[in-house]
């Protein structure tokens, strides 16, 4: 077989194995975001993908060269949820999102810091000071992804579902921030000397490069839209610029001492906050490129399923470590959002219920994992309880989003009808006028 059919085969097999397991999710009422992951694990290279056989499974050859679709998928998350920060809206919730975002991710960062040392005191053989600060700062990112799927899954609408998706934004520009700095901590720690470079200023340069870069694209995409009037090729202009926007941010160089890369989930961010502010239009092209990615949103899923390592669990400080990390960082959500909710005086259903959709934790958390990994040993403890905890959250994460969002009553009892019920009652409600027309 060649190498084509076999990335084409998996690729199909990931697909279908993610669809019908969406189908069993349903049954016993679990977030499709669920399933794709579960679909995942199954043919991933700790279960079907084992045998190597093309067809059957994902083995962990393949999915190192899946990362493109994965990067893919985040630039179009991340441009979806840059739609949320209309300025019809920022300017009833703005303010809220913004102290809620920062606050809950430093008190989280805060509480996890303070545990994580206290077991560093308790195990240190097993868990660094070096560790424990890179963790802690891991702990604020936030998966827009799973939390995006289930807001447009069940068609989630309301006081919470509003916040949010702001908040996960902000959140992991906070997060980004966050970790930049305790990295260099961490780091010089391990060096016995401090780098106020890698430190304070590279964070901040990432975070302001990214944002102009989304800026700039944001802008040259509404240019180019005007010159395109049928609706295939507007979208097609819409793919067009996530994926030149992904492609730039991939850029790395150093300036001297200094090296400046960029965010590429905060530039397509701001590449769908510019596009949704200033285009007339932007609503529908957002709709019509949503429908366009859910194939790839599904794969990203799938993949990512299949990439979460099961052998973390054989470690047993891995599993006692990332209990306790899970834990701390639960709390820190849930009451960091929760205090900061009725600080800013937000409706009580977000005080009580906004915290636990912030739990779910995926490709941001792992980004940071990748790069503690320079840390030495330290690093390889950092990317195995990020894993172990990413395994936990994805699986639970999206079912507990789903329960809080309905308990706040942003998601309603689903009345309605499939799009396959719907399309064949417009079939039959046109042959029965036809036959009256006779």
């Amino acid at each position: 077989m060649t190498h084509a059919a076999s990335v084409f085969l998996s690729l199909s097999v990931a697909l279908l194995a993610g669809l019908l397991l969406s189908r069993l999710a349903k049954l016993v009422q679990l977030p499709a975001v669920t399933a794709y992951l579960i679909a995942g694990v199954l043919i991933g290279p700790f279960a079907l993908g084992s045998f190597g056989i093309p067809g059957i499974g994902i083995t962990a050859e393949q999915i190192e060269g899946f990362g493109l679709i994965s990067d893919l998928a985040l630039g179009f998350i991340a441009f979806a949820i840059g739609n949320e920060f209309r300025w019809s809206q920022l300017k009833k919730i703005g303010k809220q999102a913004t102290v809620i975002g920062i606050f809950q991710a430093v008190f989280t960062t805060v509480i996890v810091d303070v545990v994580l040392v206290g077991l560093h005191f308790l195990m240190p053989d097993k868990l660094s000071i070096s560790a424990a600060i890179v963790l802690a700062a891991v702990a604020t990112a936030t998966a827009p992804a799973a939390t995006l799927m289930v807001v447009k899954q069940y068609k989630a609408k309301g006081p919470v579902t509003d916040i949010l998706l702001p908040v996960v934004a902000l959140d992991d520009a906070v997060g980004l921030v966050i970790f930049a700095i305790s990295f260099g901590v961490a780091k010089s720690i391990n060096a016995g000397a401090i780098d106020l470079l890698s430190v304070v200023l590279e964070p901040l340069l990432e975070v302001v490069l990214s944002l102009v870069l989304g800026f700039v694209m944001g802008l040259l995409f509404t240019l180019c839209e005007k010159y395109f009037h049928s609706r295939s090729k507007r979208m097609a202009v819409s793919v067009t610029f996530v994926m030149m926007t992904v492609a730039i941010s991939c850029f790395r160089f150093d300036l001297g001492p200094i090296h400046i890369g960029f965010s590429s989930l905060l530039a397509c961010m701001m590449l769908g906050t510019v596009f949704c502010n200033i285009c007339e239009v932007s609503e529908e092209l957002m709709e019509r490129a949503d429908r366009w990615t859910t194939p790839i949103l599904i794969l990203f899923f799938v993949i990512s399923g299949a990439e979460l390592e099961l052998s973390v669990f054989v470690d047993v400080a891995v599993v006692i470590v990332g209990a306790v990390y899970i834990l701390s960082r639960s709390l820190g959500k849930y009451f960091g959002a929760g205090i900061s909710a009725r600080m800013t005086k937000c409706d009580s259903n977000i005080v009580k219920y906004l915290g636990i959709t912030l739990l779910p934790q995926a490709g941001v958390a792992l980004g940071m994992a990748i790069k503690a990994i320079e840390l030495g040993p330290d690093g390889a403890i950092v990317r195995n309880i990020t894993l172990f905890a990413v395994l936990i959250y994805e699986i639970v994460g999206p079912f507990l989003t789903k329960v809080a969002l309905t308990k706040a009553g942003d998601i309603k009892a689903e009345g309605r009808k499939s799009a396959r019920e719907e399309h064949l009652a417009k079939k039959k409600a046109g042959l029965f006028h036809h036959h009256q027309e006779h």
